[in-house]
């Protein structure tokens, strides 16, 4: 990705110098365990561990790259310049280049997810906050654009912490199923390593051994992974599109922070644009981008092929570093969003009362009116408001067939707001517990 939306812990992942290292160490490793089994010297595993401080030379590697066009090998020829090519010859013994790509590629994403988990603790955390500030602050729902019935603010930010609170159970399930590494030499057999080599690396490096690899890792872990990211971008577009439209100007129930000194257009000093958001609703298409091929990934000929490598060198760095950008974007836009409560009553009372529709509707069939009949008497009145500008109450007060079953005061009551909010703590204790 490039910088202008990357943080660099998440980008340290998918550096050279953190991949080579992680390759190191899982040569490294593996001569340990291979020197206790009697595979190799004890010496020679020691004298490995003399590069532990080395930094590698990128450049080297990329240029014996060049001439051997293996990228695995070009590592080992500059790891064998470093440690002599005495001791060197014992490192990789029964090992293949897809033992140390794939428990490396899988180290990387565990690191990647731990970064992600923690950026979605930050966000749930923001979003309690500002739940529990707005509890009690009334709004108008939507459905299909159109008001609907009263809601509140702080159900609006309860909802989304439910469900990043789902997607914070999908990255640590994610995290778990890709926690795997193999050591598992040629088509996955062991028959040139022993199992043990492979337990020992995946204890050192944090991973479980992989059940039955093949020559890879199977992709399907990979899948779920980037599967589970782009269900999460989704949650992030969700959150954004809908601040997007509280800053609406004809709305204007919310607005992202307008910074000092900050400007909203070349051309219109007036503008105030919910830039991040939109943003965010664009980054979050990056991620979901990469579900589809991760998916393809998944059908690899027999034991092996590298269709899938390509794919994963963009996709393991550009999703894990967008969602990571993403995330605490979301957060610091959450945390500083601007709430208008004046402006949400008014959007609320903009139409006079239709909001309380329902309740007469279903009053009326309390006082034995058929359903059809009660949503006719509704409707015609509702429908004045809509398209003659008239108020709603005074509408049905003067209704005759609503008079003939219900009183005034009873019609009054029924446009109470506070009906409309006596749930709420029911539902914030589910919520939040």
């Amino acid at each position: 990705m490039i910088p202008r939306y990357s943080r660099p812990d998440m980008v340290a992942i998918w550096s050279p110098e953190t991949k080579f290292r992680i390759w190191y160490e899982i040569e490294a490793h593996a001569c340990d365990a291979q020197a206790e089994l009697g595979v190799i010297p004890k010496d020679a595993a020691a004298a490995v561990w003399k590069a532990k401080d080395v930094e590698f030379d990128v450049a080297r590697i990329d240029e014996i790259e060049a001439v051997t066009k293996h990228d695995v090998i070009a590592f080992l020829t500059h790891l064998a310049e470093i440690i002599g090519q005495t001791e060197a010859r014992f490192v990789h013994q029964g090992m293949t280049s897809s033992d140390v790509l794939d428990t490396c590629f899988n180290v990387q994403l565990v690191r990647a997810a731990d970064m992600l988990i923690q950026g979605m603790e930050g966000l749930l955390a923001a979003l309690k906050r500002r739940a529990l500030e707005h509890k009690d602050t009334v709004r108008i729902g939507r459905s299909h654009g159109i008001h609907a019935e009263p809601t509140t603010m702080g159900l609006t930010f309860a909802r989304f912490y439910a469900e990043m609170a789902r997607n914070l159970d999908r990255l640590r399930v994610a995290r778990a199923e890709i926690a795997t590494g193999a050591i598992s030499g040629a088509v996955g057999t062991f028959a040139n390593i022993d199992p043990a080599v492979e337990a020992h690396v995946c204890a050192q490096l944090g991973l479980e051994p992989e059940p039955i690899s093949t020559q890879v890792i199977p992709r399907d872990r990979h899948a779920a992974f980037f599967a589970a990211l782009g269900v999460v971008a989704s949650s992030v577009e969700n959150i954004a599109v809908e601040i997007r439209h509280m800053q609406r100007t004809e709305v204007l129930e919310a607005e992202e922070f307008f910074s000092k000194g900050q400007k909203g257009s070349s051309a219109m000093p007036h503008k105030r644009n919910p830039v991040l958001t939109e943003n965010l609703t664009g980054l979050a298409r990056l991620v979901r981008m990469a579900v589809v091929p991760a998916m393809e990934n998944v059908a690899l000929w027999h034991e092996r092929d590298i269709s899938h490598s390509s794919v994963e060198r963009n996709i393991g760095p550009d999703t894990t570093i967008t969602l990571d950008f993403a995330l605490a974007r979301l957060t610091s836009v959450i945390d500083k969003l601007v709430i208008y409560p004046d402006n949400m009553m008014s959007n609320l009372n903009k139409f006079r009362g239709l909001v309380h529709s329902q309740r007469v509707l279903l009053a009326l069939t309390q006082k034995g009116v058929s359903r059809e009949d009660a949503y006719r008497l509704v409707q015609r009145n509702a429908m004045r408001v809509w398209e003659e500008g008239a108020d709603f109450l005074t509408e049905l007060k003067a209704d005759a067939e609503v008079r003939a079953a219900m009183s005034e005061a009873e019609i009054e009551e029924k446009f109470d707001l506070g009906y409309h909010t006596r749930q709420v703590d029911t539902i914030f204790k589910r919520v939040f517990g």
